[in-house]
C-alpha cells in the first residue's frame, strides 16, 4: 500500500522490520522503486534478495534488467541473463518479455555485439524485440543496417508501430538528415500509421538543430492542421526556433499560445521563453517570465544571468548571480562560465579573471568551457599574447583543450609574426590527440600557410586520411599565396583523381594559378570548360579571378570587356583586380575607372580616396563623383600614416612607421610621403639584418602595398645576405630567397626522404635559377630517383 501510494520511505521502514520476507514483499518493494525511477535502489534490493536466497520470477526479471540498463550496470545485467537461461525463462514464447528486457539491457549499455548476437538467437521475436534491435543499430551509428532490419521486419509479417517509425525518424534527425526523416513520416502516413506528438516534435526539433528554422515553424502549423496537440516539448522547440531567428513577434505569439495552454509558467516552456526574449534583447519580458516560472531550475537562472551579461548589464547579472544561491538552486560551472564570458565580452577582463579564481576557491572546478571563455574573450579584445598565456596555463593545470579552444586561437595566429606560436599550438594538438580532427587540420593548413610555412601546411594536408573540400581549398590557396602555381595545379589534379568534386572556390584558385604562371590561354580554356565539366555557374569570385588572369598579363582590354559583360553588378573584388592590373601596367584610364567604382562601394575609405586623387592628378582631370563626396571628419582619429611594418625579433614585436598625418587636406601625394625618408619595410629589413642570423627567416607585415622599388631592394638584399624574406602586404605574400637556398633545401629534404616536398624544392629551384645549365649533378640524381 505504501509503495503504490508513493510513500517509499514508509514502505522501506515496514519492509525492514519484517522478520520474514517472501517473493511478494520483495516484488512490492522493487516495483515501488521502479515506479519512482530509483534504479540504483532496485539493484541494491536485488542483491539483498539474492543474499537471502529468494528466487526471482519472470515478472521481476524485466524490472531489474531495466534498472541495469538505466544505470549502465552491465555486470548485474549479465548475471540476470545467466539466471534467465538457467531458469528456462528464454525457451517459451510466454517469456518473450524477459528476452526483450535482456536485449534492451545490452543495447542501452552499449554492448551492441552482444545485443545483435542475442537477437539472432531469440526463439520468438515480437514487435518490442524488433524495436529494440533497430534502436540498438541506430545508437551505434549503423543507420542503413537499421533500415534494412526495418524492411526485414515487415517481410516477416510484423507491422511497424508508431514507436518503430519514431525510432528511425529520430535517428535520421540526429544525423542531420532531416529530408530523409521527413520522407519517412510521409511513408509512415501512407502505410496507415498516424504520426503522434513525438513524431512531429522530433521532426521540428531536427529542423531547428539543423538551422532550418523557417521550415520548423511551418511544420508546427502543419502539426496543428493535422489535429495533433503539441506538448510542452513541442512548444519549447518552436520557441527556440524563434530565438534562433531573433523573431520577437512570432515569439510573442507563441507566448500567448503557451498561456492559453497553461504551460507558460512550466520550467520547460518558461526556460525557452526566457532564452527567446533574452536573445531578442527584450530583457524586461524575459525578467517577467523568469519571475513567473514555477520551480526554477539551474537552467532558468543561467539563461536569465546570461541574457543580462550578453547585453552588457553585468551589474544586474551579478545581482541575480548572488540571489541564485539564496534561492536554494546551486550554481554550477555553467553559471560561473556565463558570468566570466559576460565580463570578458564587455572588456572587464580583471573582473572575469577574479571570478575565475573565485570559482576555484568555492570548490567549483573549472572545465574546458571556462578556459575557452577566457581565451575567446581575450582574443576578441585583441590581445593574442595574453590569450596564448591563458592557453599555456590551461595546459599546465591538466585541462585538455577541445576543438573549440583550438579553432578559437589558431586563426588569431594566421600572420607572419606568429609562426612560432602556430608550432607551439600544433605540438599541444599532438599531445592531446586533437590532430586527427578534420576541422582542426583544415585550420592548421590555413594558419601555417598564412604564417609563411607552406612546408608544414603541406605536411598536415598529406597527413589527412579523409580530405574534404575545405582541406583542398585551404592547401591550394596556400600554394597560390606562396607563389607556387604549379604545385597548386598538381594538387588540383590529385584531388580530382581521389574523386573529390571541386567547388566554386577551388576553381577560382586554379584560375589564379594560371594567372600567376602567365598561362593566359590555358586559363581561358580551363574557364571555358568549367561549366560543362563541373556543372557550376560563374560566381563573383570567378569573375575576379578571370579579370586577374587577363590583367596580370597586361591584356587589360579583355579584362575590361569581361567586366562589361558580367550578368551581375561587379563587387569590390572585381574592381580591385582591375585596379591592381591597371596600376602595374600604367593604364591611367582603367585605374581611374576602377577606383571610382571602389569609392562608390567604400565612400569613407581614406586610402581609396587618396589613390583616386593621385591617379586623377596623373591624368589631369578630377572626378565629379569624388567632388560630391563629403570629407572624412578629423575627429574619427584615423591614422593616415603612409605605411607601417611590424616584425618579430627574439620574440619581441617591433613596429616601423613612415609618412605624415595630413592636417586639413586629403591631397597627399607620394612625392610628399617620400620626403619622410625610406619606406617602412626598408627600415624593418635593415634592422632585422643586424639582429638575426642569416639562416633565420625575416618576417614582416606591411599595412599597405609594397612598391616596385622596395620589391627590387628586398630581392637584392635576400641574395646578398642569404636571408629568406617573407613580406605580407594587403595584396599578397612576397617571398624572397637566394637561389642557393633552394639547393640547400632540396638536399635536406632529399636526405630526409620527404619526397613530395623534395619535388616542390626542385620546382622552386628550377624557376629561381637564371640559367638552366646551373643545375648540378645532385639535382639530376634527385630527379632520376623521384621519377623511378
Amino acid at each position: 500500500m505504501y509503495a503504490k501510494c508513493g510513500s517509499l520511505d514508509d514502505a522501506r521502514q515496514v519492509f525492514a522490520e519484517m522478520r520474514e520476507r517472501n517473493l511478494f514483499a520483495w516484488s512490492a518493494m522493487i516495483n515501488g522503486c521502479s515506479r519512482e525511477h530509483r534504479w540504483e535502489e532496485v539493484i541494491d534490493l536485488f542483491a539483498e534478495m539474492m543474499w537471502e536466497g529468494v528466487i526471482l520470477d519472470k515478472l521481476l526479471f524485466p524490472k531489474i534488467l531495466q534498472a541495469c540498463a538505466n544505470t549502465g550496470d552491465l555486470k548485474t545485467g549479465m548475471l540476470l541473463h545467466s539466471l534467465a537461461v538457467r531458469g528456462g525463462f528464454l525457451n517459451s514464447p510466454v517469456e518473450a518479455q524477459v528476452g526483450n528486457a535482456i536485449l534492451a539491457m545490452y543495447a542501452k549499455c552499449g554492448i551492441f555485439g552482444a545485443a545483435k548476437k542475442f537477437f539472432r538467437k531469440m526463439a520468438v521475436k515480437d514487435l518490442v524485440s524488433w524495436n529494440s534491435i533497430i534502436s540498438a543499430h541506430c545508437q551505434c551509428g549503423e543507420h542503413e543496417q537499421a533500415f534494412r532490419l526495418f524492411e526485414r521486419m515487415k517481410d516477416e509479417g510484423i507491422e511497424p508501430s508508431v514507436v518503430t517509425w519514431n525510432i528511425l525518424i529520430s535517428s535520421y534527425n540526429h544525423l542531420g538528415h532531416t529530408d530523409e526523416a521527413m520522407q519517412l513520416m510521409k511513408q509512415m502516413e501512407s502505410s496507415g500509421v498516424v504520426p503522434d506528438v513525438f513524431t512531429w516534435t522530433c521532426l521540428i526539433s531536427g529542423f531547428v538543430q539543423n538551422n532550418r528554422i523557417n521550415e520548423a515553424l511551418d511544420l508546427f502549423i502543419d502539426m496543428q492542421n493535422a489535429g495533433v496537440e503539441p506538448n510542452e516539448m513541442t512548444i519549447a522547440c518552436v520557441i527556440s526556433a524563434c530565438a534562433s531567428l531573433k523573431c520577437l513577434r512570432k515569439g510573442r505569439e507563441l507566448h500567448s499560445y503557451a498561456i492559453k495552454r497553461d504551460s507558460a509558467t512550466s520550467v520547460l516552456v518558461g526556460n525557452a521563453l526566457v532564452d527567446m526574449y533574452a536573445k531578442c534583447g527584450s530583457l524586461d519580458n524575459a525578467e517577467r517570465v523568469f519571475d513567473a516560472i514555477r520551480g526554477k531550475d539551474v537552467f532558468t537562472w543561467n539563461t536569465m544571468i546570461g541574457g543580462y551579461a550578453q547585453f552588457g548589464s553585468c551589474g544586474k547579472a551579478y545581482e541575480l548571480f548572488c540571489k541564485m544561491e539564496d534561492s536554494g538552486v546551486q550554481r554550477n560551472v555553467i553559471t560561473w562560465n556565463v558570468m566570466i564570458s559576460g565580463y570578458i565580452q564587455n572588456k572587464a577582463e580583471d573582473q572575469a579573471m577574479e571570478l575565475f579564481h573565485r570559482m576555484e576557491r568555492e570548490g567549483i572546478r573549472s572545465n574546458t568551457a571556462s578556459w575557452n571563455a577566457l581565451i575567446a574573450g581575450t582574443l576578441g579584445n585583441g590581445n593574442l599574447d595574453k590569450a596564448l598565456n591563458i592557453f599555456r596555463q590551461m595546459q599546465s593545470v591538466s585541462v585538455k583543450p577541445n576543438s573549440v579552444t583550438i579553432l578559437s586561437i589558431l586563426p588569431a595566429c594566421a600572420n607572419l609574426v606568429s609562426g612560432w606560436k602556430v608550432k607551439e599550438i600544433h605540438a599541444s594538438l599532438l599531445h592531446s590527440g586533437l590532430d586527427s580532427d578534420l576541422a582542426i587540420s583544415n585550420c592548421l593548413i590555413d594558419t601555417y600557410s598564412k604564417s609563411g610555412d607552406l612546408g608544414s601546411a603541406l605536411m598536415v594536408f598529406n597527413g589527412i586520411s579523409s580530405r574534404d573540400l575545405i582541406s583542398c581549398n585551404s592547401m591550394i590557396s596556400g600554394c597560390i599565396m606562396h607563389g607556387c602555381p604549379q604545385l597548386a595545379q598538381n594538387l588540383f589534379n590529385k584531388i580530382k583523381k581521389e574523386g573529390i568534386k571541386p567547388n566554386h572556390a577551388i576553381l577560382a584558385r586554379i584560375i589564379d594559378a594560371y594567372a600567376i604562371s602567365g598561362m593566359v590561354n590555358e586559363g581561358k580554356e580551363f574557364y571555358s570548360r568549367m561549366f560543362e565539366e563541373y556543372e557550376l555557374s560563374l560566381t563573383m569570385e570567378h569573375y575576379a579571378a578571370i579579370v586577374h588572369l587577363y590583367g596580370r598579363s597586361g591584356r587589360l582590354r579583355e579584362a575590361a570587356e569581361i567586366i562589361e559583360k558580367m550578368p551581375m553588378e561587379p563587387d569590390s573584388t572585381v574592381w580591385h583586380a582591375l585596379l591592381t592590373a591597371a596600376r602595374v601596367h600604367g593604364n591611367i584610364k582603367l585605374a581611374s575607372l576602377a577606383a571610382e567604382h571602389l569609392i562608390k562601394i567604400y565612400p569613407r575609405s581614406y586610402r581609396i580616396r587618396r589613390l583616386l586623387l593621385h591617379i586623377q592628378a596623373l591624368s589631369g582631370r578630377t572626378s565629379e563623383g569624388l567632388k560630391a563626396l563629403k570629407p572624412i571628419p578629423e575627429i574619427n582619429n584615423v591614422d593616415h600614416s603612409y605605411g607601417s611594418c611590424c616584425l618579430v625579433v627574439k620574440h619581441n614585436v617591433y613596429t616601423f612607421l613612415t609618412g605624415a598625418k595630413p592636417k586639413n587636406s586629403l591631397e597627399l601625394s607620394e612625392e610628399e610621403e617620400e620626403v619622410t625618408g625610406a619606406h617602412s619595410e626598408q627600415l624593418a629589413i635593415v634592422f632585422t639584418l643586424k639582429n638575426v642570423p642569416s639562416f633565420q627567416k625575416i618576417r614582416i607585415i606591411k599595412s599597405i602595398r609594397m612598391c616596385a622599388a622596395c620589391h627590387s631592394a628586398a630581392k637584392l638584399i635576400s641574395r646578398s645576405h642569404r636571408n629568406e624574406i617573407l613580406l605580407k602586404d594587403p595584396g599578397c605574400l612576397h617571398r624572397f630567397k637566394d637561389e642557393n637556398y633552394y639547393l640547400r633545401l632540396l638536399k635536406f629534404r632529399y636526405h630526409q626522404h620527404e619526397n613530395e616536398l623534395c619535388l616542390e624544392a626542385v620546382t622552386m629551384y628550377l624557376t629561381s635559377v637564371t640559367c638552366i645549365y646551373n643545375l648540378n649533378l645532385f639535382i639530376l640524381k634527385t630527379l632520376t630517383a623521384q621519377t623511378n
